[in-house]
This record gives structure tokens, C-alpha cells and sequence, in this order.
């Protein structure tokens, strides 16, 4: 099976797009550097991805935790 990957306007969202995350790119990044979210990924040097099965068990994670 291939991994599945995405891009930052994949993963955050604008106000001209929503994303797989409700939450800002800046903020995206900004969790990631604390380890709060998913690290991303360098393709080559000018393009980093996300693995989309790492962002959606994140998401699937902070779903279990807001129902408990």
C-alpha cells in the first residue's frame, strides 16, 4: 500500500479552504515543533508533507479524548 501524504494547504485550514485539521497553518506548524502534532516530512528540498494516516489518527486520538 502507498503512503498517503499532503501538503501544509492539505492539512490546515484557511479562510478560503478547510483542511483535514481546524486549525491554522501557522498553528499546524507550531505544534508540530512542540510535538503535539505529527512531525512532517521533507520530498526534496523545497516541498515537506505530512503522512495523512499519522494526521488522522491524531484527529481519531483528540476525538476519543474530548468523548471520555
Amino acid at each position: 500500500m502507498a503512503q498517503r501524504v499532503g501538503r501544509i494547504s492539505e492539512v490546515a485550514t484557511t479562510k478560503e479552504k478547510k483542511g483535514l485539521v481546524p486549525a491554522s497553518p501557522a498553528t499546524v506548524w507550531r505544534w508540530a515543533a512542540e510535538g503535539r502534532f505529527p512531525k512532517p516530512f521533507k520530498l526534496g528540498p523545497n516541498t515537506t508533507v505530512w503522512d495523512l494516516d499519522q494526521v488522522e489518527a491524531f484527529l481519531a486520538k483528540q476525538a476519543e479524548g474530548q468523548q471520555a
